[in-house]
């Protein structure tokens, strides 16, 4: 039971850019984009905050090729998944690091920002 709920993520959000395409050596698609998802509150002096935080989205295969033709920038979503981190050495030789969500489901709430 608890195997299905370890290391899950569901977000609801707004996609950043159109997600970029690419297919693997192997035939497999594999789109990338960013989601933004926000919320506000009021400080103890009633002034209003709003906090945006920007995820990176990764989705494989068959859900890849949804995305391609229904994901449009500004569209609003609900993303399910699990967190991946991971390094990198860049073109200098510095060691990065990214956090990405896997996408495993989406359902497109919207088309185009209202």
């Amino acid at each position: 039971m608890y195997n299905a709920i370890r290391n899950s993520v569901r977000l609801l959000g707004r996609l950043g850019q159109d997600p970029e395409v690419k297919q693997t050596g192997k035939g497999n698609k594999v789109a990338k984009c960013s989601l933004a998802t926000s919320e506000s509150y009021k400080t103890a002096d009633g002034e209003k905050v709003s906090d945006t935080t920007w995820h990176n989205l990764v989705i494989w295969g068959k859900q890849a090729e949804i995305a391609e033709r229904l994901m449009t920038k500004g569209a609003e979503v609900v993303v399910e998944g699990k967190i991946s981190n991971r390094s990198y050495l860049d073109k200098d030789g510095n060691k990065r690091f990214v956090t990405e969500i896997i996408v495993n489901d989406f359902v497109l709430l919207s088309r185009k920002e209202a």
